[in-house]
């Protein structure tokens, strides 16, 4: 086993460096991220269908063929969106789980916050929903992939309630989870076609979560 030495040679630490990009690549960065950035205000304002590459690329001040030499269709670039989201959605849930002690309340807390960070892009979220039913099997897949770790937090909350003594040894981890989150996903229909407050939105998924856990809290 080698010694780990208490002072670092140079060579560790170039190697320790995130590599820097030339002109040409740091460019290449910059303009991608510009493209994802007028797609997701488009996709947000109008949902799928009706967004075209044409204006995309206007919202980014570029050609579409710019847009066309980073993604391949608007698919991917819908994919490459929802996958940046997905990403933070899942700190933000995370965050606001850890800042509670209680098995509710990091679970109201968690779910809250992923209302509150999506709610003005309810076109987004209906065209998330819409196109999982319709869209290829390869794709349904790194979707789910992007969804797991919203899911986990969820599962770390009830898993940690179980630690704690508030739910039942035996409780059923993975199946409470996606009952769970379902409930979450469910409720943007509320919001998208009644008009669902976010205080509508949290009474809603409160009651949902005591629904759920009912009959597998801790008796002790």
């Amino acid at each position: 086993m080698r010694d780990i030495a208490l002072t670092p040679s140079k060579t560790n630490d170039a190697e320790g460096e995130t590599p820097r990009l030339n002109r040409r690549q740091a460019a290449k960065v910059r303009t991608r991220q510009k493209v994802l950035d007028a797609a997701r205000a488009l996709f947000a304002e109008r949902g799928y269908e009706p967004a075209t590459i044409r204006d995309i690329a206007k919202g980014a001040g570029m050609s579409t063929g710019a847009v066309f030499a980073n993604f391949q269709d608007k698919a991917e670039l819908f994919e490459a969106v929802l996958s940046e989201d997905l990403a933070k959605l899942a700190e933000t849930l995370k965050t606001a789980a850890a800042a509670e002690t209680s098995l509710r309340a990091r679970l109201l807390a968690a779910l809250t916050a992923g209302y509150h960070s999506s709610l003005e892009q309810l076109p987004l979220v209906q065209a998330v929903v819409a196109r999982s039913w319709f869209q290829p099997v390869a794709a349904e897949m790194r979707t789910r992939t992007a969804i797991k770790p919203l899911v986990m937090v969820v599962s770390d909350a009830l898993q940690a309630g179980v630690r704690e003594g508030e739910l039942r040894q035996d409780a059923d981890v993975r199946l409470l989870s996606e009952l769970i989150y379902d409930a979450y996903l469910s409720n943007y229909r509320g919001a998208a076609y009644d008009g669902w407050t976010m205080q509508q939105l949290t009474t809603q998924i409160g009651k949902q979560i005591d629904v759920i856990l009912a009959g597998q809290l801790s008796r002790q």
